[in-house]
Order: C-alpha cells, then structure tokens, then sequence
C-alpha cells in the first residue's frame, strides 16, 4: 500500500495504512453505505418514518392489493433484518400496514398497506427521489452505471444460505 494517506483514512482519522487495498475497499463500502443509510433517514425523520419502515411500506405499495407474508417481505428487504415482525408491529401500530391471516393458508400472515400508508408513500416519493438524484450527484450517469455493475459483481459472489453469508470462492 502507498504512503499517502486515503480519503477514507483521513475521513476516520487512522494514522495507520490500512493492510490491504481489500480492506480498504470493503470498509470503504460499508462507510458509503452509512453514509448513505444517515442521509436517507435525515429525508424521512419528517414522516416519522425509518429506512426499515420505508422499505417494508414500499415492498407492500408493488404488492399491490394481495399483500405478502412477512417472510416474503423479509426476503425482499434491501437489508437482513431479523426483526422484520417488529418492524411491521411499528407500521400496524401507525396504521399503515395491515395483517391478516390468509384465508387459502391459516399459517401464513398477509400484510397489505393500507391507504394511509399509501398516501404517505406518495408524499414521500418527491424527497425521496430528489434524495435518490442528490445522493449521487458527483457521479456522472457512466459512472453510475459503472458503480451498478460493480456492486452487483460482489453481491453476486456472495452466495446466501439460510444461517449464513458463505463466500464462494
């Protein structure tokens, strides 16, 4: 590794190198992503709303009317989170998710979003998406592009099993 110091040092202020371009590459993404997690939320604090919370109303607005099961949900989150039953509990409590048995299934639980949740979805949508537009805006679109395959490139050499995150080499 160089001598000279990298953004990412200077910004946590390591005096040390770091051991490897790897490490600095993987703890820089998990820095961006923070970075990028606080900035959405400062966004969304108005709505009374959490990253989490955002996320569960959104993957049930594309489910439209028939809903999902929580695990579904779970699944589809942009984030693990295992504690998926309270993040919906939180957004029951606000009225802005349903739960319902389902009838074909007895043990499975439907969540559907309710008008409410919807409405405040689509007042949400204009900060969210000039967020969206000034989360990245010193990158041009080519850039982004780049960034998108790169991502999905590391995310793709990760294999996901039920108890845990394995590397596949």
């Amino acid at each position: 590794m160089s001598n000279e110091s990298s953004a990412l040092q200077r910004e946590i202020q390591q005096t040390k190198p770091f051991r490897s371009i790897g490490q600095e590459a993987v703890l820089g993404i998990v820095r961006t992503a923070d970075v990028v997690r606080r900035f959405l939320a400062r966004v969304l604090e108005p709505y009374d709303v959490t990253p989490q919370q955002y996320n569960v109303l959104r993957i049930l607005r594309g489910a439209g009317a028939d809903g999902l099961p929580t695990l579904t949900i779970g699944e589809r989150m942009l984030e693990d989170s295992p504690g998926v039953t309270r993040l919906i509990d939180r957004l029951v409590q606000k009225e802005l998710v349903t739960r319902a048995r389902s009838k074909e299934d007895r043990r499975q639980v439907l969540c559907r979003i309710t008008p409410a949740g919807l409405d405040l979805l689509a007042r949400m949508d204009g900060p969210v998406n000039a967020h969206d537009g000034a989360t990245l805006y010193m990158l041009t679109e080519d850039e982004q592009k780049v960034l998108i395959r790169l991502l999905d490139r590391i995310r793709a050499g990760h294999v996901r099993t039920d108890d845990s995150t394995q590397t596949t080499l």
